[in-house]
């Protein structure tokens, strides 16, 4: 299989496990963000330790590589933190696909900062995917938009994370870059949670160590997804998690996205189609 496919698949996996996170954490009720953020990591520390540990790896990876972890930490969560506010205060699908506006976010980025080349009917397709996000966001001078706002901004700084994976690339392992952000976040945000910490049921914190579970799953799936390729060639197959969230959101929360967000949707993945099409054209191209 070549690295390409193998970091779709990989998104794929990734994407499917960042959906149900998101479920499990919209489960688990009226939680502070900051103490559903902790358990998240919590857990998905706990199993890359017990990674880092089989593999005899070093557990805070090496000296010349702490101020990328340490930047790629500090960005990962504070997307977390503004995607679990939106998912807690938004129908679940219209949450989900503004943190899926990352991977568009992470063209410009990688075009930035990484230098990476980026075609025009890429920069085109990021433009539809902001013009759809306005549908999604329907901005106005209200409170209502606040979780809009902040739900765009998780994918900003979501975009940023991913930007320095890729700065790290094979330098570190994947398990050790997952450890360090999760054992980051959780002692970042002990303080916070204790402070602010609500009893929970049996059934609450069974939820939110299955959004652990989950989102372990997620973050190893994309931590790995690109080591393999290039973010503007496989990053859009993340927006498999659209599917999975709009399908979830109806099933098991009984909402349903309204006429400007079906929009939204549609401008995205329209944009994300395209951008599917060219790419296989451009390999094809390359191959003969």
């Amino acid at each position: 299989m070549s690295n390409k496919n193998k970091g779709i698949l990989l998104l794929l996996a990734s994407a499917f496990g960042f959906a149900m996170m998101a479920v499990f954490v919209k489960l688990s009720g009226d939680l502070p963000t900051v103490q559903k953020t902790l358990f998240r990591n919590l857990v998905s520390a706990v199993v890359a330790f017990g990674f880092v540990l089989y593999h005899k790896e070093r557990v805070f990876g090496r000296k010349e590589n702490q101020v990328i972890l340490i930047l790629r930490s500090t960005f990962g969560t504070l997307g977390i933190l503004l995607n679990f506010y939106a998912i807690d205060h938004l129908i679940l699908s219209d949450s989900e696909m503004l943190n899926k506006l990352s991977p568009f976010l992470l063209i410009i980025f990688s075009a930035l900062f990484l230098k990476e080349k980026v075609k025009p009917y890429q920069w085109l397709c990021v433009i539809v995917a902001l013009v759809g996000a306005l549908f999604i966001i329907k901005p106005e001078f209200s409170a209502a938009t606040i979780p809009y706002a902040f739900g765009f901004l998780g994918s900003v700084f979501a975009a940023g994370a991913y930007t320095f994976l890729r700065v790290l690339g094979n330098k570190e392992k994947y398990y050790t870059v997952v450890f360090y952000f999760s054992f980051f976040a959780t002692v970042v945000l002990l303080p916070f949670t204790i402070y602010y910490y609500e009893p929970m049921s049996l059934k609450q914190l069974v939820y939110l160590l299955l959004a652990g579970v989950f989102a372990t799953i997620g973050q190893f799936g994309i931590t790995l997804a690109y080591k393999f390729a290039p973010a503007s060639e496989i990053s859009v197959f993340f927006y498999s998690t659209v599917l999975y969230s709009t399908i979830l959101s109806i099933v098991i929360f009984k909402q349903w996205p309204d006429g400007y967000s079906l929009i939204g949707y549609a401008c995205i993945l329209a944009a994300l189609i395209y951008m599917f099409i060219r790419n296989n054209q451009r390999s094809k191209e390359a191959a003969s």
